[in-house]
């Protein structure tokens, strides 16, 4: 029996798409659309803000070292509000909404930076939840096998009744290992519907 759903974010309550937020900031050049994408979504450094050793003002400074200075200003929108305007996946809101409703309890686990606490009220469904775990806070990335056992020990769940979604399936397998049940989510908001709920 389902008791405890995990949903991951990026690609699961809200759209992730490196590509688009650049298009969407308006660069037209494709020169500097991929220079962007270098500076900030493909750095190096874009994980270490999950890892939690950087901050966004960290990156933006060595991002402005490796752009010429006409993208400065899109660098730092991409950076500081790459969420803006929030894109949420139709669907899991009203998911999350049900699972609830449904008498299972709703947690987030998250590779994301610290500035993740900022914008989190804005995604809709997140109201419901009744907790998160934040890599960027516990200095834990998922698939890490630490990160999956601090959600279960934190909120005290059985790892036998709880299952994660997430859009990787290498964080699906994570979960798994870590004794959870694990779904990969591919978009299918109707069939991971049935499948979550069909288990309440």
């Amino acid at each position: 029996m389902i008791r405890n759903v995990v949903f991951d974010m990026g690609n699961v309550l809200i759209r992730f798409d490196p590509v688009h937020f650049v298009e969407r900031a308006g660069i037209e050049n494709k020169e500097d659309r991929q220079a962007l994408l270098d500076a900030v979504f493909h750095s190096p450094e874009w994980p270490l803000m999950d890892r939690g050793d950087l901050d966004e003002p960290d990156l933006y400074e060595i991002a402005r070292r490796r752009l010429p200075e006409r993208l400065h200003a899109a660098a730092h929108e991409l950076i500081f509000s790459w969420e803006r305007p929030m894109e949420p996946i139709p669907g899991m809101a009203d998911l999350a909404r049900d699972c609830k409703a449904a008498g299972m309890k709703v947690y987030l686990l998250s590779n994301a930076s610290r500035r993740q606490t900022e914008y989190w009220p804005d995604i809709p469904g997140s109201e419901c939840f009744d907790g998160a775990v934040i890599s960027a806070l516990l200095r834990l990335v998922k698939p890490d096998a630490a990160i999956y056992r601090a959600l279960l020990e934190r909120y005290r769940l059985n790892a036998e009744e709880t299952v994660f979604i997430d859009d990787m399936p290498v964080n699906v397998a994570g979960a798994i290992e870590a004794g959870m049940r694990g779904i990969v989510f591919d978009g299918d908001v109707a069939a991971l519907r049935r499948a979550v709920l069909a288990g309440a």
